[in-house]
C-alpha cells in the first residue's frame, strides 16, 4: 500500500497565471475504493470520484487534477486527508462559495469534503506537509470484532501486551533508513523521521457494557511514509505484543536494512490517515522546496 510515497518529479510552485489554488479537506471510507490514485484499469478510486464530481458541479468539459497529501492504497481510510486543485480564477470567483454544498450533493456517501478554501501562497498539499498521522485499530477480544467496526478494525487472535508494544515502538522513533519496513521504489528514498509511535488500549463501549470488545490503537506520526511502511511496522509490533518476539526485535529488523520474512504487512482496512500537519503560511513555500530534495541520512 502507499501510505504516503515521495516521488521526485518536477512540479510547478503555486498555481499557473490565471488560476487559483484551492485546498480541500476531506475524509473517506476506503472499503469500496482501489486506493486514492486514478488507475488506467478504470477501477473506482477516490481521486477519480472527486475529480469527476468537481468537473460536473462546475459544469466543465475538462478534469482539473488533484494533488493529495498522502496517496492511500486500496482499503485504507482517511479522516483528515488534504488535497489541492488549481481552478481558473473566473470559475472560482463565480462558483467557489457554492462548491462544497454542490459536492455534498454529487459525491457518493463514502467521500465527504468538509472544507473548501483558497490556499495561502506557497501551499502544496503534498510537499508543504511537515507530518502525517495515521492510526491502526486492532481488536484482540477472543470473540472477534464488533460487527459495526469490522471494516475499520483488524482482529488479532492473541491478547496483546500494549506495554511491550510501546517499549518496542519507542526504539524506532527518530530519523532512520526504514528500508526494512518499506517496499523500495526506484529513485525514491526510504529515509524517514518517525516523530511519534505509541499504542493504547481503549475500553469497550460504555453503553453496551465492558464485554463489548475494546480496541488496541497504534498512532504513528512521521514527516512522510514510504510504501507499506505503517502496515509493516504494525506487523512487527503484533509479534512483540503477542509474545512471539522480544521487545528489541523491531529495532533489530530496522538495523538489518532488509525485509524480514517474519514481519507481515498487515491488512489495509485497520489503517486510517487521521491528520496532516503544515507549517505557518509564511513557511509553506520553503517547506515545499525542501521536501522535493532527495534525502540522505544525517550523520550521527
Amino acid at each position: 500500500m502507499t501510505e504516503c510515497v515521495e516521488e521526485r518529479e518536477p512540479r510547478r510552485e503555486g498555481a499557473a497565471e490565471g488560476f487559483v489554488r484551492v485546498r480541500l479537506d476531506l475524509s473517506y471510507d476506503g472499503t469500496g475504493f482501489s486506493g486514492w490514485a486514478k488507475q488506467k484499469s478504470g477501477r473506482r478510486t477516490v481521486q477519480g470520484e472527486l475529480e469527476d464530481a468537481i468537473r460536473v458541479v462546475l459544469r466543465q468539459p475538462e478534469v482539473f487534477p488533484l494533488t493529495v497529501a498522502g496517496r492511500t492504497d486500496a482499503g485504507v481510510h482517511a479522516r483528515g486527508q488534504v488535497a489541492h486543485v488549481d481552478l481558473p480564477g473566473d470559475i472560482w470567483a463565480a462558483e467557489g462559495e457554492k462548491l462544497r454544498r454542490r459536492l455534498a450533493g454529487r459525491l457518493p456517501g463514502d467521500i465527504r469534503v468538509w472544507r473548501v478554501a483558497e490556499a495561502p501562497a506557497g501551499f502544496d498539499a503534498r510537499f508543504s506537509a511537515v507530518w502525517r498521522r495515521y492510526a491502526y485499530r486492532i481488536c484482540d477480544h477472543p470473540a472477534g470484532v464488533d460487527p459495526l467496526r469490522r471494516a475499520h478494525v483488524l482482529w488479532h487472535d492473541r491478547p496483546l501486551d500494549v506495554d511491550a508494544m510501546n517499549e518496542a515502538a519507542r526504539l524506532l522513533v527518530g530519523e532512520h533508513d526504514f528500508a526494512a519496513y518499506c517496499k523500495k521504489r526506484e529513485g525514491a528514498t526510504t529515509i524517514r523521521e518517525l516523530l511519534d509511535f505509541s499504542w493504547e488500549r481503549l475500553p469497550g463501549d460504555a453503553l453496551l457494557g465492558p464485554e463489548l470488545p475494546g480496541l488496541v490503537v497504534g498512532t504513528v506520526r512521521a514527516d512522510a511514509f514510504c510504501h507499506n511502511m505503517v502496515r509493516a511496522l504494525v506487523g512487527a509490533m503484533l509479534l512483540v505484543g503477542g509474545g512471539q518476539r522480544p521487545v528489541g526485535f523491531p529495532g533489530e529488523v530496522l538495523s538489518g536494512g532488509v525485509r524480514n520474512s517474519a514481519v507481515s504487512v498487515v491488512r489495509p482496512y485497520g489503517l486510517t490517515l487521521e491528520e496532516v500537519g503544515y507549517p505557518a503560511d509564511r513557511d509553506l513555500a520553503a517547506r515545499s522546496r525542501e521536501a522535493r530534495n532527495l534525502r540522505v541520512l544525517t550523520p550521527r
